[in-house]
């Protein structure tokens, strides 16, 4: 499937940095959206990893999944909280507070990612999200985080 163009192009990074390619379900109610990302080799800093077959396998690098966690923070905002970019709102991660790599994520299926937003806080030119992600391959738990996130309103 695709992302909606429109998605994409509110986007902050342009379309070879997004490494999503569609929202599997958006829940507003319970404030969850579920995305899914494709994995392969010429990923970036996966492509550069020196491979060996059982000491260090190819694999999704954790560098790249935690910037993931940031678009799928920003399809959340876009989504669920309906924040628009070109209106002027911007998201950034303000702080991991917990994560944890429990498998290595392999470059052979695609990675489900859900996010829930545990807790929302509003104002009228600042928005503080404290997310739970939950990475899992093959219905495997590949990452897992809490991470906490500020949405701005930029005025220019």
């Amino acid at each position: 499937m695709s992302l909606d163009p429109a998605f994409v192009a509110d986007c902050p990074y342009l379309a070879d940095g997004v490494f999503i390619d569609d929202i599997v379900r958006v829940d507003r109610e319970a404030s969850i959206i579920v995305a899914r990302m494709p994995t392969h080799a010429d990923l970036p800093i996966t492509r550069h990893q020196r491979v060996h077959p059982t000491k260090h396998p190819r694999h999704v690098s954790g560098g790249l999944m935690v910037h993931v966690t940031g678009i799928v923070g920003f399809a959340h905002g876009y989504y669920v909280l309906d924040l628009r970019h070109a209106d002027g709102w911007t998201g950034y991660g303000a702080r991991i507070n917990d994560a944890r790599y429990r498998a290595l994520a392999t470059v052979d299926a695609p990675i489900e990612i859900e996010c829930t937003a545990l807790h929302v806080r509003r104002g009228a030119q600042r928005i503080m999200a404290k997310y739970a992600f939950e990475f899992r391959q093959n219905e495997k738990a590949v990452y897992s985080s809490e991470q906490t996130a500020w949405f701005v309103k930029v005025e220019d």
